[in-house]
C-alpha cells in the first residue's frame, strides 16, 4: 500500500501533495479536491450492530453521554458518524457488540450483496471480520456463513469480531481463498481481495510522504485468481461482489475485465444511495468491456471514507 514515511531512509520523497496519486489525474472528477481531502483525517464512522440492539436504542445511549452522532444516509439507519469520539473501543457499547467501527465505504459492500435470509454466504477473505459480521446482521443470523482467511495469526481477531458482534451461523476456515475447494456452491460471495490500499492513504503529519510500493504491481494476478475461484464457487442465480480500497485501474477494471474475458459472467447494477463514480472503460492505452461502467467508485472527497471499487457480479 501507499506508505507514509518519515524522511529518514534514502529513499527520494517528494511533497504529498504535490505527488500523491498523479497518475490517476485525469481520472478522478475534482482532483485539487480529491487531494485536499487527503489532508483531513479520517471521520469516526460506527455501524450499529442489529443483532444486538436497535439502533435507535445505542444512538440514545451514546447522546446521553455527549457524544455527538450524525446519521451519514438517510437510507441507512444503521451508519452514523461520531463528531467527538476518537476512541470508540474504549467503550462499553463496543464490548457489548452494540456497534463496530466501520468506514462507510466498508460498511457499503455488505449493503450492495444484500444477501437474503437463509442464504449460503462465503466471504473468501475476511479477516478482521467487519464486512462479515455486517452480512450477518443482514441475513439476521440466519443461514451459514463461512469465513474464510488465510493467516491463522488473523483467526483470533476474526474470532474476537463475530463473537463480539452476537454472530451465530459462521465458521471460520483458513483455505487461500484462490484455491477454495469447490465442494458446495454459495448464494453470495463476497471478495474483499488483498490490495494496495491506496483508498486508506491520509497525509496524517507534515513528516508524512506518499511512495509507491513496488509490490502492489504482483497484486493483480493473484486478484484476478481469487475472482475467478470465486465465480467457479457461486450458484448459478448467486451474486458475488469484488471490492477493493484502492483507485488503481489495474487491481479493479482489469481484474474484472478479465473475468468477462474468462468466464459467462455480468456486471448486475449498484444500487447504493450515496454518490459514486461509474467504472472506467479505458486506462492507460487498454480498452474495457463497456459493461464495467456499471461498477462503482468511491473517493474520499465525495463520502468523506476510504476510497473504494466495488463491482456487483452474477452469471449470465
Amino acid at each position: 500500500m501507499p506508505k507514509p514515511l518519515s524522511g529518514t531512509d534514502n529513499t527520494k520523497i517528494e511533497d504529498p501533495l504535490n505527488t500523491a496519486f498523479e497518475i490517476y489525474r485525469d481520472i478522478i472528477p475534482d482532483f485539487s479536491l480529491f487531494q485536499e481531502s487527503l489532508e483531513k483525517p479520517f471521520p469516526v464512522h460506527l455501524r450499529m450492530n442489529r443483532l444486538l440492539a436497535a439502533p435507535s436504542k445505542v444512538v440514545s445511549r451514546l447522546r446521553e453521554r455527549g457524544i455527538r452522532l450524525t446519521q451519514v444516509l438517510k437510507a441507512y439507519d444503521t451508519l452514523f458518524v461520531a463528531q467527538n469520539l476518537p476512541y470508540p473501543g474504549n467503550l462499553l457499547e463496543y464490548f457489548l457488540g452494540y456497534f463496530h467501527p466501520q468506514a462507510m465505504t466498508s460498511a457499503l459492500a455488505a449493503l450492495a450483496m444484500r444477501p437474503r435470509k437463509h442464504a449460503l454466504v462465503l466471504d473468501m477473505c475476511a479477516a478482521p471480520g467487519g464486512k462479515s459480521a455486517h452480512l450477518a446482521d443482514l441475513v439476521e443470523n440466519t443461514g451459514f456463513m463461512v469465513c474464510n482467511d488465510l493467516f491463522s495469526n488473523r483467526h483470533v481477531p476474526l474470532g474476537h469480531t463475530l463473537s463480539r458482534l452476537g454472530v451465530q451461523n459462521a465458521v471460520v476456515t483458513g483455505y487461500q481463498a484462490q484455491e477454495f475447494p469447490l465442494r458446495h456452491p454459495f448464494d453470495y460471495i463476497l471478495a474483499d481481495v488483498p490490495c494496495s490500499c491506496e483508498g486508506k492513504f491520509r497525509i496524517t503529519s507534515k513528516k508524512t510522504f506518499y511512495r509507491e510500493d513496488k509490490g502492489k504491481t504482483k497484486l493483480p494476478d493473484t486478484q484476478k485468481k481469487i475472482l475467478l475461484r470465486g465465480f467457479d464457487l457461486l450458484k448459478a442465480d448467486g451474486e458475488m461482489l469484488y471490492a477493493t480500497c484502492t483507485y488503481n485501474p489495474a487491481e479493479n477494471e482489469a481484474v474484472i475485465n478479465s473475468l468477462l474475458n474468462h468466464r459467462d459472467a455480468e456486471l448486475l447494477p449498484i444500487d447504493l444511495k450515496v454518490a459514486f463514480e461509474p467504472g472506467l472503460t479505458e486506462w492507460n492505452h487498454e480498452t474495457y468491456d463497456k459493461r464495467l461502467a456499471r461498477t462503482a467508485r468511491f473517493y474520499p472527497h465525495q463520502t468523506d471514507s476510504v476510497g473504494f471499487f466495488m463491482a456487483r457480479i452474477g452469471h449470465k
